[in-house]
């Protein structure tokens, strides 16, 4: 059995790197490397978009939160499910039409001033780095369960593979490898574990009399995981989707401005239907598993105890497999956008330090500009494999990340979409005030707390950040004088789609 089921996932792990080498000949230039050419239709759209979103967080964790609060623990990916909504519906059709790389150029070509760019690249890459080296941490433990590998070598194991394919042919490779993650999860989770799981526990009545008196009001509850923990799932994840470089990157390739709507959409009721059968699965296995010690395992165990003593075995496997698919499609979808920051943003705003000007993605030497590109895709993918190797808690790194992208950069993001008063000064000063105040809140916490990194998990420093960032946002932008017509102008062209600059970045424009 145990055979069977390894056969079948690394079967599944050369399949990846097959899909890398089918990418690169799709690839030609940098809008084909880093969007994939803007060319993806409802079906690829789709299935990328959900792919990447629904990561080990929604896949093992899902399951292991129904296992311990029952129905209720469908709220994490519920909320993953309704950010994708909003994006979708809200946003994606204009970020579509302005033909952009990254959320930086957004802001540049919104504000017309670099101020209100250049700190928001720095923030980016700390975060899609981080979230590229906990995803590398996490599908690793897949492997130590399947393999009996050291940690290490299972995180640098799996980090190669996603390295190589995410390297050869950028975000076609990673968009395909996407469309088979999405269709083993979608059969490994919903066709295979789900009915196995159900079926084990003896249906919706096994489960209701397998629950002792005294817990299953709240196990049945949608309130049982608590008020705090839920509002907490909404601010992070569903607020932190809407401005995340690797979600907008995935916006960026498709093909039309109704493909990113309508196809987002259904990636995100799909993420909804996702979050509500890993809870199914997880309180099907406290009844057909009980007794599992998740106080010292960790709730995460439970999606392998399922795959493993309540499948059958080839059936075992495909639901390992998908596990693995879910991680490394939030590992490579990280691992680009990291990269497109850095190259795009980060790295003229360093030089320009030293009177120097770097021109990037112009479009002038298509080969160069691609070779560049996997140089950066490699480079950081390193990097991201070394700190989930030597780094022993880079969840709480990606937090602070998380924390002032949403505390800090929230409000200067979506504030140049939906207001149009907003200008660069109170982006930039919106920006400082946000990202101090939230760093400051987390560091009296974690002062004040008695558990190490009590104030880095804590909910408050986004609050203080968030509310702090839209009032001085409000106030400098009205005290100021507005965005100049001409830059006002050429955004609005751009975001009607009356102006398509391919691939150039803004302040080239």
């Amino acid at each position: 059995m145990e055979i069977i089921n390894i056969a079948i996932v690394i079967a599944y792990l050369i399949a990846m790197l097959a899909f890398g080498w089918w990418g690169k000949s799709r690839t030609k230039n940098s809008s084909d490397y880093l969007v994939a050419g803007r060319r993806l239709g409802p079906f690829l759209y789709t299935g990328t978009m959900a792919a990447v979103v629904l990561g080990g967080a929604s896949t093992v964790g899902g399951v292991g939160l129904g296992y311990k609060f029952g129905v209720s623990g469908a709220w994490l990916v519920i909320a993953i499910g309704i950010g994708v909504l909003l994006l979708s519906l809200l946003f994606a059709p204009r970020l579509q039409r302005l033909k952009i790389f990254t959320v930086s150029q957004m802001l540049t070509l919104r504000y017309g001033s670099k101020n209100a760019t250049n700190a928001s690249a720095i923030v980016m890459l700390a975060y899609t780095l981080m979230l590229c080296a906990t995803s590398t941490g996490a599908y690793a433990t897949i492997f130590v369960v399947l393999f009996d590998w050291e940690r290490w070598l299972a995180i640098a194991v799996g980090g190669v593979i996603v390295l190589v394919y995410s390297t050869i042919g950028g975000m076609w490779s990673i968009t395909l490898a996407d469309q088979v993650q999405f269709v083993i999860k979608t059969i490994g989770v919903f066709a295979l574990m789900l009915p196995f799981a159900l079926s084990a526990a003896g249906g919706f009545d096994g489960i209701s009399a397998g629950i002792p008196e005294r817990a299953r009001e709240a196990f049945f509850s949608w309130g049982g995981i608590g008020a705090q923990t839920i509002i907490t799932y909404f601010v992070v994840y569903t607020l932190g989707l809407l401005i995340g470089q690797d979600i907008w990157q995935r916006v960026f390739t498709a093909k039309t401005p109704k493909v990113a709507r309508w196809g987002g959409s259904t990636a995100g009721i799909y993420c909804v239907l996702y979050g509500v059968a890993g809870a199914l699965i997880g309180m099907s296995a406290r009844v057909a598993l009980p007794g599992i010690d998740i106080e010292n395992l960790g709730k995460d165990v439970i999606y392998a105890e399922v795959a493993m003593n309540l499948l059958p075995v080839v059936v075992g496997g495909i639901v390992l497999a998908a596990a693995v698919a879910a991680m490394m499609s939030t590992a490579s979808g990280a691992l680009i956008a990291a990269a497109t920051v850095a190259r795009n943003d980060v790295t003229p705003f360093v030089a320009g330090w030293f009177g120097k000007k770097i021109e990037v993605n112009s479009g002038r030497n298509p080969e160069h500009d691609v070779a560049a590109n996997r140089y950066w895709v490699l480079g950081l993918g390193v990097v991201a494999i070394i700190l989930a190797i030597v780094v022993d808690d880079v969840v709480a790194a990606l937090t602070i990340a998380y924390d002032i992208l949403v505390g800090g950069l929230l409000v200067s993001i979506l504030g140049g979409l939906l207001w149009k008063r907003g200008n660069g000064v109170g982006a930039a000063l919106s920006m400082a005030a946000g990202t101090i105040v939230t760093l400051t809140t987390m560091i009296v916490l974690e002062v004040e707390s008695d558990e190490k990194f009590g104030g880095v998990y804590a909910n408050e420093p986004i609050y203080y950040g968030l509310l702090c960032s839209l009032v001085v946002y409000l106030v400098v932008s009205l005290l100021t004088p507005a965005t100049r017509p001409e830059v006002s102008r050429h955004w609005a062209d751009r975001v009607s789609g009356r102006v398509d600059v391919e691939g150039i970045p803004a302040d080239q424009q």
